[in-house]
């Protein structure tokens, strides 16, 4: 999957170059453009049609409202995610009207950036691997979107059952080089001294939320082998 691209919207050039520097650290993110204005956004947003725009709400000369109105009205393909100061409930009514991705309050907080932003990558890349969706994948799409328990999204109530600091280990192993090649239950349970049915049970809520993906895998001999993927 090739790189995000973003064009970062923010009138304050220190905050700008905060974020720039906050998305390069996100694997898989690419800044295409930086605006400090409303002017130069529309412009950026037209030329370069960015994946994703990280957009304040408030500049000198009007509302990034504006322009998120603008980007839904000419139907493009381009996603945004809110960053502002704004406490108001009435700004935050229009944003999700408008569907946002995100909507962030500042100061921003590095983690709930980077844990935003991966929540993003991962809906993109589940929504590339699929030409026609099932119940399931629109399922697992909204609780993603949510939150609803999702890893690393802020903290919403995991379920019975799945207990955080298990689902770090899980989700830790999928960090190791050979996970890429996919890791049975069995496989992660003796990487985190569990069982392999508690690593079963991990694993499936990762799949509920989109963190990983499984994936039959037929050897050379013997039963196929159900294996999990790094999302």
């Amino acid at each position: 999957m090739s790189a995000i691209r973003v064009v970062i919207v923010e009138d304050d050039p220190k905050i700008a170059d905060l974020h720039r520097r906050f998305t390069e650290r996100v694997e898989g993110y690419q800044v295409v453009g930086v605006a400090l204005g409303l002017a130069d956004a529309v412009d950026m947003v037209e030329a370069l049609g960015p994946d994703l725009v990280l957009l304040d709400l408030y500049f000198p000369e009007g509302n990034g409202m504006d322009l998120l109105r603008g980007i839904r009205a000419r139907g493009l393909e381009t996603d945004v995610i809110l960053i502002t100061a704004a406490r108001e409930v009435g700004p935050l009514k229009e944003a999700l009207r408008h569907g946002v991705c995100d909507y962030i309050i500042k100061p921003v907080m590095a983690g709930r950036f980077h844990e935003c932003l991966d929540k993003y990558r991962r809906r993109r890349m589940l929504l590339a691997r699929v030409d026609e969706v099932e119940q399931s994948d629109v399922d697992r799409l909204l609780r993603e979107q949510s939150a609803a328990g999702a890893p690393g999204c802020g903290g919403a109530a995991l379920p019975k059952g799945i207990d955080a600091l298990t689902l770090d280990k899980v989700q830790a192993v999928f960090k190791a080089e050979d996970a890429a090649q996919g890791l049975s239950a069995e496989d992660v349970g003796a990487r985190i001294g569990a069982s392999r049915s508690t690593a079963r049970r991990y694993l499936e809520y990762l799949v509920s939320v989109g963190g990983v993906f499984p994936d039959v895998v037929y050897g050379s001999v013997g039963r196929p082998e159900r294996k999990y993927f790094r999302t």
